[in-house]
């Protein structure tokens, strides 16, 4: 076959919702358009015939070698925004809802890595036509990964481990200032600080709080 009739055949396989038949497909047209941008193309489109097979380490995989092969392809900021989009919807699975287990719970490396694909997208296309969907995914994981730290710390100050539960509830502080979960945090740290017989350091906390959030009802005695 062509490489042109290899790309029609794959095309058609994947219309027809037979992924992984398009994706073998397109890793013989990657090989038989080596060096073109046809086969660059094979590779972006093997990536998401992989990812809809629910092969996500292996189509990471597909699209990691592309970034590194190809820094100045036209087609990087789809490579990075589909990165990005495989490890946001990773950490959103089907596992969760059935579980009931919010975002915040579950463990986070995937919206970090997430998070890094979507930034270098914003920062290197800002005017991709994907930009503007990266941003608002990189919002709601900023927020996430905040809550989820909230979370932890949480975790802790209930089980009476006040050391553990100010360090999480300090790095909301100082890494997710905007963040709603900030406030709560806050308050985690100067509850804290108040177990651990640290009064300077519990005001310092309860002073940040009132200031920032003037309104709240979270604070210490």
């Amino acid at each position: 076959w062509s490489a042109e009739r290899l790309y029609a055949e794959a095309k058609e396989e994947a219309s027809l919702g037979n992924y992984e038949r398009a994706g073998k497909l397109y890793e013989r047209l990657e090989g038989r358009a080596s060096g073109t941008a046809l086969a660059q193309q094979a590779q972006i489109e093997r990536a998401y015939m992989l990812y809809k097979s629910a092969d996500k380490a292996q189509a990471l995989s597909v699209l990691e070698r592309f970034i590194k092969l190809h820094p100045t392809s036209a087609a990087l900021d789809y490579a990075l925004y589909l990165q990005g989009l495989i490890n946001f919807n990773d950490n959103q699975g089907m596992l969760a809802s059935l579980a009931q287990q919010d975002l915040s719970e579950r463990d986070q490396q995937a919206s970090r890595d997430s998070y890094q694909s979507f930034k270098q997208l914003v920062d290197q296309f800002p005017q991709s036509l994907y930009a503007d969907d990266a941003r608002v995914r990189m919002n709601y994981i900023v927020n996430a990964l905040a809550a989820y730290e909230v979370h932890v710390a949480r975790y802790y100050y209930r089980r009476g481990a006040y050391v553990a539960a100010a360090n999480r509830a300090q790095t909301v502080v100082s890494e997710f200032q905007q963040s709603p979960s900030a406030q709560e945090a806050l308050f985690i740290m100067a509850q804290s600080y108040d177990k651990l017989g640290l009064p300077e350091l519990r005001d310092d906390a309860d002073r940040v709080l009132r200031r920032r959030f003037p309104d709240t009802t979270l604070h210490t005695d």
